[in-house]
C-alpha cells in the first residue's frame, strides 16, 4: 500500500503548489476520500502516518527542498517545469533527505508515478534531476 500512500502524498504536494495557504494537512482528509487515487482501497494506519509525516517534513523543510530542486534543474526555469514533475521532485527529495527512505526505492517509485500521471519525457527528466541532486549531495 505504500505505493498508494506515496500517490496521496504526491497529490497533496501537487495541490500545495497551487494553494499557498498552508492547509495541506486538512487537505489530507479530503484526498483520502479521493476515489481516483485510492479506488476501493483504504490506507492502513501505517500508510496514513507515512503520508502525514511526509507532508509535515515537506512543510517544515519546504524552502530547503525547493532550493535543492531548483538548483539542479538545468536548461529550464523552475517555474516552467510541469507542476506534476515538480511535485514528484519535491516528494522525492523530502522522502530521500528527510524521511530517509533508500534513494533507489524512492527513485523507482517516483518514476512509476511519473509514467502514470505525467508526460512520456517526464520520467527521464525527473531521473536526471534526482541523479544530479544525489551526486551533488553525495547520498
Amino acid at each position: 500500500m505504500r505505493k498508494i500512500a506515496r500517490e496521496v502524498a504526491f497529490a497533496i504536494i501537487y495541490q500545495s503548489i497551487f494553494n499557498k495557504n498552508d492547509e495541506y494537512i486538512s487537505s489530507f482528509d479530503f484526498l483520502l476520500q479521493e476515489k481516483e487515487i485510492l479506488g476501493e482501497k483504504k490506507l492502513d494506519i501505517e500508510d496514513e502516518m507515512y503520508v502525514k509525516q511526509i507532508i509535515c517534513l515537506y512543510e517544515a523543510n519546504r524552502e530547503q527542498i525547493q532550493t535543492l530542486v531548483n538548483n539542479n534543474i538545468y536548461g529550464y526555469e523552475p517555474e516552467r517545469v510541469y507542476k506534476i514533475d515538480m511535485a514528484l521532485l519535491l516528494l522525492a527529495v523530502t522522502e530521500i533527505y528527510h524521511y530517509k527512505t533508500p534513494k533507489e526505492i524512492v527513485i523507482n517509485e517516483i518514476l512509476e508515478i511519473a509514467k502514470k500521471y505525467s508526460t512520456d519525457k517526464s520520467a527521464k527528466f525527473i531521473n536526471g534531476v534526482l541523479a544530479s541532486i544525489i551526486k551533488e549531495n553525495l547520498i
